[in-house]
């Protein structure tokens, strides 16, 4: 009887080693711990700083002697940089929450459903794009430039949570040998 518990437990053992060497590691995961992450953070909130006071002083100023049709590419695109910065800005602040403790990583991705990273497709013709105030063009290259990366990540990120709801089929067949193997 003692012989037929310590195969069991064996085997559970050599399962448990099993299904712990087959995880993979997250290497999404690790960045977003690691100082790259706050290095993106900051230049995500830098961007928002200097998006708002551009948009606040020098781009007002600008946009109010734009021929029309400019002025209204001009409050287009305006209002798709702020609100791409305002999901990006989502975003960095719960994965830094995250970083924080603040949330753990299941409650971050319980949030994470509501904060959507979408790529925004610009609908502005190009020779309109090269009239808007150069100020303006650089923040919006500099968002878009952030909102690829990011959007790269989350799509990692979301494709490790998926990983980890869906049973490791290896992991289990291995856990089988072990189980089958340790118990003879």
């Amino acid at each position: 009887m003692q012989d037929q518990t310590r195969e069991t437990s064996m085997s559970g053992i050599g399962q448990q080693e099993t299904e712990q060497r087959t995880d993979a590691v997250s290497f999404t995961e690790r960045m977003l711990a690691s100082d790259g992450f706050m290095a993106l953070f900051r230049e995500g909130m830098g961007l928002v700083e200097a998006t708002a006071a551009y948009l606040d002083g020098d781009g007002r100023a600008e946009s109010k002697n734009l021929d029309r049709s400019i002025a209204l590419a001009y409050a287009s695109e305006s209002m798709r940089l702020t609100t791409r910065l305002m999901q990006l800005t989502s975003w960095l602040l719960l994965q830094r929450a995250v970083n924080e403790g603040e949330l753990t990583r299941d409650d971050a991705e319980r949030e994470h459903r509501r904060v959507v990273v979408a790529m925004q497709e610009s609908t502005i013709a190009t020779d309109v794009f090269a009239q808007l105030p150069e100020k303006l063009r650089d923040l919006i290259v500099r968002s878009q430039s952030l909102q690829l990366r990011i959007h790269r990540i989350d799509s990692e990120l979301k494709g490790v949570a998926a990983h980890r709801e869906v049973a490791n089929p290896v992991a289990n067949q291995l856990g089988q040998l072990a189980a089958a193997f340790g118990s003879k």
